[in-house]
């Protein structure tokens, strides 16, 4: 059996994106958002226990009380990954995320026009939404950095784990680890209010303290960055609002419509030819969205998203449309992917 730092050797050189390693089968990666086989040899429930442990290291033992465990580690080859493991059945597994070996220029993320600007915002929430995989740390990483090569601010990362490692340019950087660094985003974040940060980075806005904490950041003349896992962007004002207690919840469209700045909403679509290409929507907040957000309106904003391409908006099916009329993806594609499917069909019919 090869070791974890083999694997992922192995992994690189095949343009992999995530090993996962479980017992019973081979070792699979996903290459172009499909997994495939390493190779054919069966793992049993012994070699994957003695990964998990070359892979956790000091914090074996958290496995060993049936406690998952995150963490981030480079090895031999270079290669940065993000690493989870866990039990399944009580046998021990792993999924591993290969990283970019350097954070990306943007000009080469393929992200629409208005995303450049977002290194000029001075306050403000900007938020990048999408499934597992989407790339949504990617795109955050390269406009930390470009924020970091332009601007003299402060800024401060929370992340779980840290992916991206930054080097500081014309910025002063601190990358938190949750776990590591502080217990937890909700008291990570209210701890950064007091470290006179300029640019905040909150890995994941899973719940409401943290959201709460990152609407007054914001308010309180801070450009905030963060990522949530939803479809598009209307969703992430309904996922925003909705875990807050009922009652609130008019408060917290208030303080989102006066805060909400952007938010890129992300697919990965396989390329003709081999290879993933972005698509991505963006929500520009104008009056108009400022509204619809505060009277609760949030199914018209897709139509508002139609009628401001001026101010850099774009609808993910229009992205999606784009990248058909440019062959740089299949309309079968395209329809798989689309929020309205069958308009997508006719339209690239």
């Amino acid at each position: 059996m090869p070791s974890l730092d083999a694997i992922v050797c192995v992994a690189q050189t095949a343009g992999t994106s995530d090993v996962l390693i479980a017992p019973n089968v081979p070792i699979r990666f996903r290459v172009d958002g499909s997994l495939e086989d390493a190779n054919s040899e069966i793992l049993t429930p012994e070699d994957t226990m003695e990964l998990a442990r070359e892979a956790c290291g000091d914090e074996v033992s958290k496995l060993d009380q049936g406690i998952e465990v995150d963490l981030a580690k480079t090895f031999s080859n270079g290669v940065r990954c993000r690493i989870n493991v866990y039990r399944s059945m009580g046998k021990a597994c792993m999924a591993v995320r290969l990283l970019a070996s350097s954070i990306p220029d943007l000009n080469k993320l393929g992200v629409p026009p208005i995303v450049h600007e977002f290194q000029t915002y001075q306050r403000g929430i900007i938020i990048v939404t999408g499934e597992t995989g989407s790339g949504k740390s990617t795109t955050l990483a390269a406009i930390i950095d470009r924020i970091n090569h332009t601007r003299p601010d402060h800024i401060v990362t929370l992340e779980d784990p840290v992916e991206y490692v930054y080097v500081p340019d014309r910025c002063s950087i601190d990358q938190r680890e949750i776990g590591r660094d502080t217990a937890s985003f909700a008291e990570g974040l209210r701890a950064v209010l007091r470290q006179d940060p300029d640019v905040i980075l909150v890995g994941e806005m899973r719940d409401f303290q943290t959201i709460e904490t990152a609407l007054t950041a914001a308010e309180t003349g801070h450009l905030v960055f963060g990522t949530l896992h939803t479809q598009s962007a209307a969703d992430s004002i309904d996922r925003l609002v909705d875990v807050f207690p009922e009652e609130r919840q008019q408060q917290i469209r208030m303080q989102l419509s006066m805060t909400l700045k952007a938010v890129v909403s992300q697919q990965l679509i396989k390329r003709r030819g081999g290879g993933r290409v972005l698509a991505a929507e963006v929500m520009v907040v104008n009056p108009a969205i400022k509204n619809l957000i505060r009277e609760g309106k949030t199914p018209q904003i897709a139509n508002t998203l139609a009628t401001t391409a001026e101010l850099g908006s774009v609808t993910m099916d229009r992205a999606l449309q784009a990248l058909v009329r440019s062959r740089t993806i299949t309309a079968a594609d395209a329809i798989a992917a689309a929020h309205d499917p069958e308009q997508m069909r006719r339209q690239v019919r």
